[in-house]
């Protein structure tokens, strides 16, 4: 009986450590980071035709996922944003940031500022 004891402790232990160890680097992950864009769209089909496409190859080459493009906005508590809303999800916070400050975002945003005025920000999400 002693004998069927040793490797059944040794597999208990080892699957307590890997799960710990596991555990660990899971928190150790850095968070995911979404970019807040609010944008006032005084020409929306120059905006749409031009500024869109530049902007999103530029944000998804970078890594960035749309989760949210200008649905309907309903006040929770306060005032809506004016204007359109879009969201993008980024692997963490410095890709966001060097999405938005790439050369071809950059190049884009130029584009866009003759159809539309823009607030964009970026937070930090729960570790997953």
């Amino acid at each position: 009986m002693r004998a069927n004891f040793r490797p059944a402790l040794a597999l208990c232990l080892g699957t307590g450590i890997c799960a710990f160890a596991g555990h660990e680097l899971h928190a150790q992950a850095k968070p995911p980071a979404y970019a807040v864009a609010e944008l006032e769209v005084s020409d929306p089909e120059g905006f749409t035709k031009e500024f869109g496409p530049l902007a999103i190859k530029a944000l998804t080459d970078a890594g960035g996922k749309q989760i949210v493009r200008g649905g309907k906005t309903v006040p929770i508590f306060g005032d809506a944003p004016k204007g359109r809303v879009t969201i993008w999800q980024f692997e963490t916070l410095e890709k966001a940031q060097a999405a938005y400050s790439s050369p071809a975002f950059i190049e884009a945003k130029k584009v866009g500022d003759k159809y539309a005025k823009f607030r964009v920000y970026a937070v930090e999400g729960i570790p997953q």
